[in-house]
């Protein structure tokens, strides 16, 4: 699949210096890089790094989401992507302790973004109180939580699912003595 897109950026970036009437040598001037490099990437020879990539594409005068908006990073699959559990990121998204989070993915969806998580929450772990510019969504995988909001306290057990507005203030407690697992959906609007 990498190498499909590889050929879809290089394709693209031929396409669009060529569009304009660019040579080789205008664009590796605007972007402050050499011809030969051009040259190497519009024929998939070989892969330039994020910062190049931006460089070349701003050299064309195209606006990054218009350059990336039409490319398949799907593949052969079509419309599916799979994550294995070994591939999911572990990022900190407060300061707090026993609270763990994995990122499967994040993809942009017509007007919102949507970020998937896995949350494990070790028992007898502790923070404060957050808010999410999102809609959060909450799938139980196992185990079982609190989830405190000001006005309220609901419980989820394995199973159990919950939609709410991150914008309220909430904390999710383990209330089991396992580490509690949870996907979480976050539906980040857009503009």
């Amino acid at each position: 699949m990498e190498q499909e897109v590889i050929v879809q950026i290089s394709n693209k970036l031929k396409s669009i210096r060529k569009d304009r009437n660019l040579t080789l040598q205008e664009v590796a001037d605007r972007a402050g890089v050499t011809k030969g490099l051009i040259s190497q990437i519009e024929n998939s020879r070989t892969i330039p790094s994020l910062l190049v990539l931006i460089q070349i594409v701003k050299a064309l005068e195209v606006g990054l989401d218009e350059f990336f908006n039409d490319l398949n990073f799907y593949g052969k699959e079509g419309k599916l992507l799979i994550q294995r559990k070994e591939q999911y990121q572990r990022f900190e998204k407060e300061p707090a302790s026993g609270y763990e989070y994995f990122r499967i993915f994040t993809k942009k969806v017509n007007a919102c973004t949507i970020d998937i998580v896995l949350l494990e929450i070790q028992s007898g772990a502790q923070r404060d109180f957050v808010k999410t510019e999102a809609f959060e969504y909450k799938y139980m995988i196992s185990g079982s939580v609190r989830y405190v909001f000001q006005d309220q306290e609901i419980e989820l057990h394995e199973g159990d699912s919950m939609l709410f507005d991150g914008r309220m203030e909430h904390n999710p407690i383990n209330i089991g003595d396992q580490i509690a697992r949870m996907l979480v959906i976050y539906f980040f609007e857009v503009g």
